[in-house]
Parts: structure tokens; C-alpha cells; sequence
């Protein structure tokens, strides 16, 4: 076994001068906000929007369907869990009606009172299309709402184009971490 560092930015959003405009998704899109009934529609969504990204070799437990369950299922049951601030997204089929999940968001409250993203997803057929802005700012709405003055998440350095739309929306780089990941050397 060898170990691999992944070099990730933590990035902070001040929500006390207000937030970026709401961006506008198709209309065959829709919202919903927690519901622990909605848990299993959060993990398969989750893993089908990491399972081939970096952050499931950086996080293990998103590349595969059981570790996104055990993770939301974590998440959920925190207490400093943000109901408010975790949505999922569907997509409603014009022709057929079929819905297919294919955006999600989580946040917590941190230690230092700041409201934490711990997962935002879009599944790859539906990027493009402004979901991860839209979830980023229905979890700003929601932190607001818990009266918290900025937003937090991390973004590993190699995820270009998350990080370029973090910084577009307003993120700025607070800090520079390193994530130890053990990797077979088979």
C-alpha cells in the first residue's frame, strides 16, 4: 500500500452583502427539499454523480452505491444537519413523464457557524444546465434562512471545473489542504 495526496481548496462564500442572482433551469425541472423518505433517491443520485469523477478515488465511499448510502445516511442524522439547505433535483420526462433524480445537495452547520456543503452532485447527462448553480444557491437560501453569514465547501484542485464555478459564484479560497488517500500499488 502507498498513500496519494490530494491537494483541496476550502472555499468560503460571504452571504451578508446577499447572494448571486437565481439562475433560471428548464422547466421540466424540479425541487424537493429533505425528506428522509427521499434518502435512497439522495445516495443513488450521489453515486451516479461521482462514480467516475476524482472525488470517488479522493473519497472512497462515492464510487461506490453502499458508501453513498451509508453516507447520507451519516449526514442526515447529525445534528447539526441543515434540512434547508439539502435538496434533490428531478427531472420530469415531457413525453413519457419517467423522472429521473439527477442533482443533490447536503450541508451542515459547522463549528464556526457557517453553513457547510458537504456533497453537490449532478449526474453527467444533466450538466450543462445550470443544476449545480441553482442547488448552490437553493443551499445559500436555506443558510440564510438559519441566519448563518457564509457558506463553505472543498473542492479538490483538480476538479477544474467546479472549482470555476465556485469562483464564479463568489467562492474565494480560505485555505489549502492535502487529503491522504491509501492506493494499492498492485
Amino acid at each position: 500500500m502507498g498513500v496519494t495526496y490530494f491537494k483541496r481548496f476550502r472555499m468560503e462564500l460571504d452571504l451578508r452583502d446577499g447572494l448571486f442572482p437565481q439562475p433560471m433551469v428548464p422547466s421540466e425541472y424540479f425541487t424537493l427539499l429533505w425528506d428522509e423518505n427521499l434518502i435512497e433517491q439522495h445516495s443513488e443520485t450521489k453515486f451516479r454523480s461521482f462514480r467516475f469523477e476524482i472525488d470517488a478515488n479522493v473519497f472512497q465511499c462515492l464510487g461506490n452505491r453502499d458508501g453513498c448510502r451509508r453516507l447520507m445516511g451519516d449526514i442526515s442524522r447529525r445534528s447539526n444537519f441543515l434540512p434547508n439547505s439539502t435538496i434533490l433535483i428531478g427531472h420530469r420526462d415531457p413525453d413519457s413523464g419517467q423522472v429521473d433524480y439527477c442533482g443533490t445537495i447536503q450541508a451542515i452547520r459547522d463549528n464556526m457557524n457557517r453553513g457547510s456543503i458537504q456533497n453537490i452532485g449532478v449526474t453527467p447527462e444533466h450538466r450543462g444546465m445550470q443544476l449545480g448553480t441553482f442547488l448552490i444557491y437553493r443551499a445559500m437560501q436555506g443558510f440564510l434562512s438559519e441566519g448563518l453569514q457564509a457558506g463553505t465547501l472543498e473542492v479538490t484542485a483538480q476538479n477544474t471545473k467546479a472549482l470555476r464555478l465556485y469562483e464564479r459564484l463568489g467562492f474565494r479560497v480560505t485555505r489549502t489542504v492535502f487529503k491522504a488517500v491509501e492506493v494499492s500499488l498492485v
